[in-house]
């Protein structure tokens, strides 16, 4: 069985999963950061990993956590793209909002920000060394599955409010 943490990569269409969502809101220019943590793994390494623990004999009955390196906070993926997306990433915010402001939000009942105000500051690192163990699973780093990410939405025209 492999459970991914958020699953990032390069969008096929406007219909595209929660994950991805992160990556256009701050593209598009949320007013900040959110103190909040999450793994990363890219759907094409993803798919190997299925694959592999679908087809390998050493998998059977075993658990995979589908990602790559160790989990960042937002403000970090923040940084990612606007080092590697240039111009295109000109609305990335560049400050984390304190959580006392997202709790307060939280509190006019707003279930995505009462879900999120829930993980605030909580690390949620993992681990794929198991997979990379038993299988060889090799992801690339969650750096380039932010950035085919971002590239991908700029090239479907799906951020700065064209669609989506």
């Amino acid at each position: 069985m492999v459970n991914p943490v958020a699953v990032l990569g390069p969008v096929l269409a406007a219909d595209f999963s929660h994950s991805i969502w992160l990556i256009k809101r701050l593209m598009d220019g949320m007013p900040g950061c959110p103190k909040v943590n999450s793994g990363y793994v890219d759907v094409r390494d993803l798919a190997d990993l299925h694959l592999l623990a679908m087809t390998s004999p050493v998998a059977k009955g075993e658990r995979f956590i589908g990602i790559s390196g160790h989990s960042l906070w937002m403000a970090e993926v923040a940084d990612v793209l606007r080092q590697r997306m240039g111009a295109a990433a000109s609305k990335v915010p560049k400050r984390e909002i304190p959580n006392w402001v997202i709790r307060l939000l939280a509190l006019r009942g707003d279930p995505t920000t009462r879900m999120l105000a829930r993980h605030l500051g909580v690390m949620m690192d993992a681990t794929s060394e198991k997979a990379t163990r038993l299988l060889g699973w090799t992801p690339r780093p969650a750096e380039e599955a932010i950035v085919a990410t971002a590239e991908s939405l700029l090239r479907l025209g799906l951020v700065g409010g064209s669609k989506g």
